[in-house]
């Protein structure tokens, strides 16, 4: 149970004497390390004390640099606003014919107002029918922006409100039937989850088509329950898109299976081999395996290990995850794609490289029992700060990109982890950094990838908040519009894409923007056309 800190009573300064100013000094400091020794007990008895929110100090210059900018002309608001209507409003004390007795004109003083209009806008379409001389008949036909009994514009709406907004179903039926809209609960599910067949195949192509122009990708997972049980959701995505999908396992083959882009096929190829030795399958059963040999599903893949002999878990394990990379490589998918991870194992493929932000975090959650382990603690921080901050003007610059500054990093990278402190837990820590020295360093080899993977932790950001508010899905095809309207919107906000436009084009058949995949390609390749 907190305990409540001693209020100090107020004394005057008349009889505040210099024995009692230093004795007050003495208490406040007593004070102040009391409750720091108290958060620490709540720490180390695993409760959740309040959480100190410290601004990363590895950006701390680029900051700085900002801050010290001078700031420019003042912009108008409303300058560049397109004015829809104009009401010219003259004096109420005004005479009638002011130039007959004296007054000038001496022009406006324009004051705009932003404002929005709602309103329900019903629309009877009357189809005209018409019978020739020879008894056949001519009936008018539907815009094509017209299917079933709601418009565009309402579709658009309540796609916008619950994937954009996150407004959930009740609150978005109550506001509709408030507005005047009949519709049931129903409905507005089927609004919601029916006929967004365009939308998924869009989906299904941005993973494909960012795999295809991109050199690295940024990778999560979190938890997404479905049905009332567990699940998880994994992010692949960079600058140029985002995906989403959610399954019931987080393993790597889990996520091998995602990189086959849709593909269900398993095959045994040169890479296959390879991965499958690197993992340590014993070479009696490695041999058994015919290289070329492809299957269509997973359980003509099972059969098929199983007519070999290829049993126990872990060697199954280790077989398929090498058939699902020889399927990875067969469609075109190059051994250099870069993957940047929060070092979950499950990533750990291809170029793997780790992400320098959850590195210092592990660091700074360390609780020192002393003094001296505070001031160890506080000096592998600051070599961390460094060498991120090395690493960083590295990729900027390209005169710093030569052997001799690799060198420098990875020496000055080898000291830090060499060295040995008081605290064994924090050696422990360096210990694991050495160890992740390629992964760490891999910028050096490539200065295009990443050196953290915020951008990853802001795009999954999206599940954690619509997980807090409506806890789970319940069917399936639910679960498959929360993935695919996910990545369509962070794929729209990476493309500089209005997602409210976007979803008006598609859901009125209007096609003015260009499909997603196409735009991706545009931006990693400049000068590629795009055509709307």
């Amino acid at each position: 149970m907190k305990q409540q800190e001693f209020q100090l009573p107020e004394i005057p300064e008349s009889e505040q004497t210099p024995l009692v100013q230093e004795l007050l000094l003495v208490i406040l400091e007593q004070q102040k390390r009391i409750r720091e020794l108290g958060e620490e007990i709540e720490k180390l008895k695993g409760h959740k004390g309040k959480p100190r929110l410290r601004a990363s100090q590895m950006d701390k210059q680029e900051r700085k640099a900002k801050e010290e900018r001078k700031p420019g002309p003042k912009k108008s608001k409303t300058g560049e606003l397109e004015i829809h209507e104009e009401q010219v409003i003259a004096p109420r004390e005004l005479p009638e014919n002011p130039r007959a007795q004296g007054w000038r004109f001496k022009g406006y003083n324009d004051f705009v107002v932003q404002e929005l209009r709602l309103d329900t806008r019903n629309i009877r379409y009357r189809l005209e029918e018409w019978q020739g001389p020879n008894g056949e008949y001519l009936k008018g036909k539907l815009p094509e922006s017209v299917s079933g009994h709601y418009g565009a514009w309402l579709k658009s709406y309540v796609l916008y409100e619950h994937h954009h907004q996150r407004v959930t179903q009740p609150l978005l039926l109550q506001q509709l039937r408030e507005w005047g809209i009949r519709i049931s609960s129903g409905q507005l599910n089927n609004l919601l989850i029916e006929g967004k067949a365009v939308f998924h195949e869009e989906k299904a192509q941005l993973l494909e088509t960012g795999l295809q122009v991109s050199n690295h990708i940024h990778v999560d997972d979190t938890g997404a329950r479905h049905k009332g049980k567990n699940g998880y959701c994994t992010h692949i995505g960079n600058e140029l898109f985002a995906w989403f999908e959610s399954t019931q396992s987080k393993s790597r083959e889990n996520f091998l299976g995602l990189l086959r882009v849709g593909s269900k096929d398993y095959v045994v190829n040169v890479g296959a081999l390879e991965y499958m030795a690197l993992n340590k399958l014993p070479k009696g059963k490695l041999e058994l395996l015919e290289e070329g040999k492809s299957f269509p599903d997973e359980q003509t893949w099972k059969n098929y290990l199983e007519g070999l002999g290829i049993t126990g878990s872990r060697h199954i394990r280790i077989a398929t995850e090498g058939a699902l990379m020889g399927c990875i490589l067969a469609r075109g998918l190059s051994e250099d794609m870069g993957i940047m991870s929060d070092d979950a194992g499950q990533f750990n493929i291809f170029r793997h490289a780790l992400c320098w932000i959850h590195a210092e975090r592990n660091i700074n959650k360390l609780v020192p029992l002393n003094d001296t382990h505070a001031k160890h603690i506080h000096w592998v921080r600051s070599q961390i700060w460094d060498l991120y901050a090395a690493l960083k003007a590295y990729k900027m610059d390209k005169s710093l990109q030569t052997p001799t500054f690799q060198e420098e990093i990875r020496a000055r990278f080898d000291e830090m982890c060499r060295t040995r402190t008081d605290y064994a837990t924090l050696n422990g820590h360096l210990k694991r950094l050495a160890t992740n020295k390629t992964e760490l360093l891999r910028v050096l080899d490539d200065p295009s990838l990443p050196l953290h993977n915020n951008l990853s932790e802001r795009d999954i950001r999206e599940y954690v908040y619509r997980r807090k508010i409506s806890g789970s899905t319940r069917s399936d095809e639910g679960r498959r519009c929360r993935d695919t309207f996910a990545s369509l919107k962070k794929t729209c906000r990476k493309l500089d894409i209005p997602f409210w436009d976007y979803l008006y084009d598609r859901v009125s058949n209007t096609n003015a923007f260009a499909p997603l995949p196409e735009t991706i390609r545009a931006r990693a390749s400049p000068t590629a056309v795009v055509c709307s």
